[in-house]
């Protein structure tokens, strides 16, 4: 088997419905994987295919982690990979924020990581190992302005990452993280719906990384899949860089 190859794995990607999410579903079968595609989105279904098993829920709530659990078993025989992709943004100012928006925020973000690491742990366990890839970012690595939630929640990811790996090793199972740099999807353009020159602003993020642009979705899921793959399989506890330079400045 190449070391790239995951050929027969089985895999359940949350937020598989965005723009990095469909990527890395497609990667992922593209790869030899079989998917279970969840997300909040129904759109989701528009992913099925013979190896792809959509499921609508809401990431944070056990109910649907575990429903993703055992829709790998059902459906594929099996459970090797979880890539915990789903989450929300939030730009405002530490002082203007909400309990409400800070209580949402942590609940999209960081108890979807929980409870689909908790539920999914025991089945990798069994199966002698397997990889789980979370997506932390730029900003749980580094303080950005209007960012104090987002920071807060990207940071606790990174953090669980590391927690995780350590105490899993031992048992076959890697968990690593990507933090990304801005990425070109609809998550950017909704954080900027406010802004009076949408154009200007995105090509101001773009020129805020050192490479000059911001990431295409494919180049983000290259990396989650690879995380996910063989030929990572001397990582763990590692939290990825895919910025473009951002945090190198």
């Amino acid at each position: 088997m190449d070391d790239a190859s995951l050929e027969g794995a089985v895999a359940i990607v949350t937020g598989a419905a965005g723009g990095i999410g469909s990527e890395v579903v497609g990667q992922l079968r593209a790869a030899g994987a079989n998917v279970v595609a969840e997300d909040i989105d129904p759109a989701v279904h528009e992913l099925a295919d013979d190896r792809v098993a959509p499921l609508t829920g809401d990431a944070a709530q056990a109910d649907t982690a575990r429903a993703a659990v055992a829709l790998a078993l059902e459906r594929f025989g099996g459970l090797d990979v979880v890539i915990n992709n789903a989450g929300r943004f939030l730009l405002k100012p530490l002082v203007d924020t909400t309990d409400d928006e800070w209580d949402g925020l942590m609940t999209n973000n960081v108890r979807s990581v929980f409870v689909h690491c908790r539920e999914a742990l025991p089945h990798l366990i069994g199966r002698g190992g397997g990889a789980i890839v979370n997506v932390s970012s730029i900003s749980g690595v580094i303080g950005l302005p209007a960012q104090g939630a987002y920071c807060a929640t990207k940071g606790a990811i990174a953090q669980i990452t590391r927690q995780l790996a350590i105490e899993h090793a031992a048992q076959g199972v890697r968990v690593n993280a990507v933090a990304p740099g801005a990425v070109d999807t609809d998550f950017v353009n909704a954080a900027l719906a406010g802004a009076p020159d949408l154009q200007a602003a995105r090509g101001d993020i773009g020129r805020s990384h050192p490479i000059g642009r911001m990431a295409d979705p494919r180049e983000i899921a290259r990396v989650m899949v690879f995380l996910a793959s063989p030929a990572s399989s001397f990582m763990t506890g590692a939290v990825v860089m895919a910025d473009g330079g951002f945090t190198a400045q």
